[in-house]
């Protein structure tokens, strides 16, 4: 996966980082209009929150998910490499962010926050604060910076790893959530539940 991060053509990495910032500005503007919280309804932001099962889950900076938006930057820099093989890292990075941002904003839609509730262990889940959101995103960002600077096997191990770490911990992970959204089992619910 090592590749210089020197984008070709006429996209610099200026211009590159201006449009992530407008990504990133828009993904909020329209979570706003949404109708989302800047931040946690407790009135605080945290660093972490490390209570699944809790009002603040998905309300501060960093909290279990984030692993799983690390490893969203891993899958669509490989994606982005695959689709778009003669483009510069800047511009796949800057696809790779629109999907994210997109993805965000569609998380947080009365369909997919009743998804979650329904079929996952979120039972609680109201959707993100829009802090939360965008450091989802950048979350991914970091993840797939670190796809286009390290070895695969490096960055395979490291995805393996977080998967099975929050998938001992806390009984979810990106593959679970997957799952569950698009064909939930009893079965994994049950055991999810099970845990404290």
């Amino acid at each position: 996966m090592q590749q210089s991060m020197q984008p070709s053509g006429r996209l610099t990495v200026s211009r590159a980082l201006l449009f992530a910032l407008l990504i990133l500005a828009a993904q909020a503007a329209i979570e706003y209009a949404m109708g989302r919280l800047a931040i946690c309804k407790c009135g605080y932001v945290k660093l972490w929150e490390g209570s699944v099962r809790s009002a603040g889950n998905s309300q501060h900076i960093s909290d279990w998910y984030t692993f799983s938006h690390i490893i969203h930057g891993f899958i669509f820099y490989a994606l982005a490499r695959f689709v778009f093989p003669r483009s510069s890292v800047a511009f796949r990075f800057l696809v790779a962010l629109f999907i994210e941002g997109a993805w965000e904003v569609f998380e947080n839609t009365p369909f997919t926050i009743d998804r979650y509730r329904s079929t996952t262990i979120a039972l609680d889940y109201y959707g993100d604060s829009i802090l939360n959101s965008v450091m989802d995103s950048l979350s991914m960002a970091f993840g797939f910076l670190l796809a286009a600077l390290l070895p695969v096997r490096v960055i395979v191990l490291a995805a393996m790893a977080m998967e099975l770490f929050t998938g001992y911990w806390i009984r979810d992970n990106l593959t679970l959530n997957v799952i569950m959204l698009v064909h939930p089992f009893e079965q994994i619910l049950a055991w999810q539940k099970a845990a404290g």
